[in-house]
């Protein structure tokens, strides 16, 4: 299996809203994000890609256009936007235009990471 990945970085605020109103993140407050975009393949293409990173210019497009220097909860909709929605946002993007795409990384802290990676059945379920 083939792997590559590719960082995306931007800023914006969001709000936990619903948490205890002493915890911090119940706070409008915002963060530089890290968005890391991962894809696999068992097989290269015949430049020996499983994409050429140029080809997810329009991801990069996409947060530049409507994340960057937003407030999440008003772009998503939700009103607890947490990393883990934001992965799972990114991905299902994502995903959408490339077959390849295996999870999504989103960071708010230079310690702190959510990931989206869906599960994979290997049809045994009865």
């Amino acid at each position: 299996m083939f792997r590559i990945t590719k960082e995306f970085h931007f800023s914006a605020s969001h709000q936990l809203c619903g948490l205890p109103d002493d915890h911090p993140c119940a706070r409008l407050h915002g963060h530089n994000y890290i968005a890391e975009i991962e894809l696999s393949s068992p097989d290269h293409n015949e430049h020996g890609f499983v994409l050429d990173y140029r080809e997810l210019s329009p991801l990069k497009a996409y947060i530049d256009d409507h994340l960057d220097h937003r407030h999440l909860n008003d772009v998503l909709g939700h009103d607890m936007v947490t990393s883990e929605l934001l992965a799972k946002h990114l991905f299902d993007w994502a995903k959408a235009r490339w077959p390849q795409v295996s999870a999504m990384r989103v960071s708010e802290t230079p310690k702190t990471w959510a990931e989206y990676r869906p599960v994979i059945s290997n049809g045994d379920d009865a």
